[in-house]
């Protein structure tokens, strides 16, 4: 009898410490927001692009953000996800992209915002095949719905940020859509977004493009992001102005920074051939190149070792502050990754998922120290 009471006030006990584990949760850290600090560096076109958005723990974004200020690049490019900020119409929430902006322009970073991800609400259940479309299919009877978002997301941010890139990559057809990609119809959404954003924030940057380099010319799957710059000059009525800079991705594959451009090839200064359509045109404006580098996966076709993403990154760096006096940012693609993607994407990053600096990041570091 006695030790059967002793055997019930036991499991009684591992009862009780069970129903107190669940329900008494140690307190959360307060993350606050420091002191306001500024980008020491030598090379002011730096820049990270970074995917807090994923980030579930917010002293992760402080950290992350301090650490890019530390290793002395002042330009951060974010995406904020369209679908995250207005789940319903109308029903605008923006609180998620604050910690994100007010933690980055803590650290002294300039933050340029990428601006997608279309919500349920805004797009066709299925296609006329009966596909399911994705977040990148956009209609264009819902272009006011995302010129709406964006201009509301300009006016909440006008004291932060500056500018903001309207897309990503639209020459792929995964970006747009999983349809057959179509210049005329990007600028048509410009035409919608730009003085939507221009009306709310009017010293606002808007940058068109984010253009993926690719050699296709298949517009079913991809095009050529010379021809798709060509074609959206092509789009632009008279005297019209839809975007006040471009916005390209320049990747070195498996070349040094400094080989020359050429149309048949893929390489770091393809960015200038952009350049030679943008100025024949007659715009002057800037390009904004907010993704670039090198992946150091020696087993994957377009990777390099990790001593030469080094030597390729510290380079372009270098190459691009000295001869592009038309790029005010060089973003590199990606700081880091939330969690492992266990292949070659894991090598296009600067520091671990724990935030744990890589060699290359403590490499550009001493670079850029003043």
């Amino acid at each position: 009898m006695h030790r059967r009471r002793e055997h019930l006030s036991a499991v009684l006990a591992l009862l009780l410490s069970v129903v107190l584990a669940r329900t008494v949760q140690p307190p959360q850290k307060v993350v606050t927001l420091g002191p306001q600090q500024i980008v020491h560096t030598r090379n002011p076109i730096a820049g990270m692009h970074t995917r807090f958005v994923e980030e579930v723990e917010t002293w992760k974004i402080k950290r992350g953000a301090a650490m890019i200020r530390e290793m002395g690049a002042p330009w951060m490019v974010e995406f904020f996800p369209w679908a995250y900020y207005e789940p319903a119409k109308g029903q605008r929430d923006f609180r998620s992209a604050e910690r994100i902006v007010r933690h980055a322009r803590r650290q002294g970073l300039k933050v340029i915002a990428r601006l997608g991800f279309v919500p349920e609400w805004a797009r066709p259940q299925r296609l006329p095949d009966g596909r399911q479309t994705t977040f990148t299919h956009l209609d264009p009877p819902n272009y006011a719905d995302f010129a709406a978002f964006a201009a509301a997301f300009a006016a909440h941010f006008r004291d932060e940020i500056a500018h903001f890139i309207v897309w990503n990559e639209p020459n792929l057809t995964n970006e747009w859509g999983m349809r057959r990609v179509d210049p005329e119809a990007y600028v048509d959404l410009l035409r919608a977004v730009y003085p939507a954003i221009k009306a709310t924030h009017p010293h606002a940057v808007v940058l068109a493009g984010a253009l993926a380099p690719t050699l296709e010319r298949n517009p079913d799957v991809a095009l050529s992001d010379l021809d798709y710059l060509e074609a959206m000059y092509r789009a632009l009525r008279p005297g019209e102005r839809l975007w006040d800079a471009l916005a390209a991705h320049t990747y070195g594959m498996t070349e040094p920074p400094e080989s020359p451009p050429a149309p048949d090839k893929l390489n770091f200064r393809r960015v200038e051939l952009l350049r030679t359509i943008m100025l024949r045109h007659g715009d002057t404006s800037p390009v904004y190149i907010t993704e670039s580098g090198w992946n150091d996966d020696v087993r994957w076709v377009n990777g390099v070792t990790p001593a030469q993403r080094i030597t390729y990154t510290l380079r372009a760096l270098e190459y691009a502050r000295t001869h592009w006096d038309w790029v005010p940012c060089l973003a590199f693609w990606v700081f880091k990754l939330p969690a492992p993607a266990r292949g070659y994407r894991d090598h296009f990053t600067f520091v671990t998922p724990s935030l744990e600096p890589l060699p290359i990041y403590e490499e550009v570091k001493a670079a850029l120290a003043p």
